[in-house]
């Protein structure tokens, strides 16, 4: 006798009469739910509302179990019987119909969705550009290849093959990130109990080719600095991208942060930028000290009525900022090609820099917003070394305004 036999059995006897197709279409509705059975467990259930519906019921581990196998007519008497056995066979192998139902019902979950319920599970942890720049990425690469198809027929051959025809267009960085996205998606899918297998885990790195190791191009040479900075001196676009561009090196914040900056976010009185962390890349508020030259800039920035919250709004739209793309615009027409300079440039040319004139490690490093090995000790920390801070910070645009001004 099989093993399984004790923790299974059938509760309605097949000794009664079986159910015809006939009998079928004559069951009517009552004041209340009934059920009439057929055989070996299954029985058809007629609702208040007349539906019926097919339930299949049966011992597990001897506990009563019943399930839904469909309703009646879409699924035909045969193949609710047909159901029924393939639900006792299930059981012979000790495995309970309804969990088992309820695992191939999650995997036939389309990748989209999924995508969708583990993007809102995390956004709340990450910056909304960063939340943003995940969805532009799905909808690009994932989505219209993946994004129909249901997670548990998702093979590890199908993401290879989506991400080689990234690699074929040279896209090395994208493909690193798509995979990111991806193996993340079926990460969530696996811990959710959605699907067993992750298909991007079993991709080995060696099938890619391997990525050059780049950094954002920058400008270090102090005379170079010197050239830079007059050169946005003399930018001729609108106001608003010229005074990004002047603040820039001044700060060195992320792109995203610059330009998103609003008038709640910055405290003339107290010379100081202070930055929700929602808005910030690892999620921690953070504080900007403000160098005299800096609060001069903004103070005079303050006087335009643009009717704005932002500090560089849009010269289209004032209830938007002025886009990181609008710096990179104004760079290239200043002559600064992409080898040689890009707007996430300005922070790795501060880091270099305050390093090379001695500035303590730990103080530029908080300055620059990194990450805190310890995220709990980093939550208390957004301040921390404000007074060293204050003191870089105004060194730091005395230092620039003085490369400035060195012609020749």
């Amino acid at each position: 006798m099989s093993r399984y036999c004790n923790s299974t059995h059938i509760l309605m006897k097949s000794t009664r009469k079986q159910l015809n197709d006939t009998q079928l279409r004559s069951l009517k509705s009552k004041d209340k739910l009934y059920r009439i059975a057929d055989s070996n467990g299954l029985a058809i259930e007629i609702a208040i509302s007349g539906s019926k519906i097919w339930r299949y019921r049966y011992r597990f581990n001897s506990k009563p179990t019943m399930i839904t196998l469909g309703h009646y007519p879409a699924m035909s008497l045969l193949d609710a019987r047909q159901a029924r056995d393939a639900s006792r066979q299930l059981l012979i192998q000790g495995i309970n119909p309804k969990e088992n139902k309820a695992k191939e019902t999650l995997s036939g979950k389309a990748f989209s969705n999924v995508f969708v319920e583990w993007h809102n599970n995390k956004k709340d942890e990450w910056s909304i550009d960063y939340a943003n720049d995940v969805i532009q990425r799905a909808e690009c690469y994932l989505l219209p290849f993946i994004g129909s198809k249901l997670m548990g027929e998702i093979t590890t051959p199908d993401i290879l093959r989506l991400l080689k025809q990234i690699e074929q267009r040279d896209l090395l960085d994208t493909l690193e990130k798509i995979k990111g996205i991806a193996s993340r998606v079926f990460s969530y899918a696996v811990g959710m109990g959605y699907i067993t297998v992750n298909p991007v885990r079993d991709l080995p790195r060696d099938v890619f080719k391997k990525k050059n190791q780049q950094h954002y191009s920058t400008i270090t040479d102090p005379k170079e600095i010197g050239f830079l900075l007059r050169a946005i001196d003399g930018h001729k676009g609108s106001y608003q991208v010229r005074a990004a561009l002047i603040i820039a090196p001044h700060l060195f914040l992320r792109p995203g942060e610059l330009v998103g900056l609003t008038w709640d976010e910055v405290d003339l009185n107290d010379k100081l930028i202070r930055i929700d962390g929602s808005r910030m890349k690892m999620k921690l508020s953070h504080i900007v000290p403000l160098s005299n030259q800096v609060s001069d800039i903004i103070r005079e920035l303050s006087c335009i009525q643009t009717g704005s919250q932002f500090v560089f709004p849009s010269p289209r739209n004032k209830n938007k900022s002025i886009t990181t793309n609008a710096l990179l615009t104004s760079l290239r027409s200043l002559g600064f090609s992409k080898e040689q300079f890009t707007t996430h440039g300005f922070r790795h040319m501060a880091s270099t820099r305050l390093n090379e004139l001695g500035f303590r490690d730990d103080v530029i490093e908080r300055q620059l917003a990194h990450t805190d090995s310890n995220k709990v000790r980093a939550v208390y920390n957004h301040a921390e070394h404000l007074s060293d801070r204050r003191d870089m910070m105004q060194k730091w645009s005395s230092y620039l305004n003085k490369l400035k001004s060195q012609v020749g």
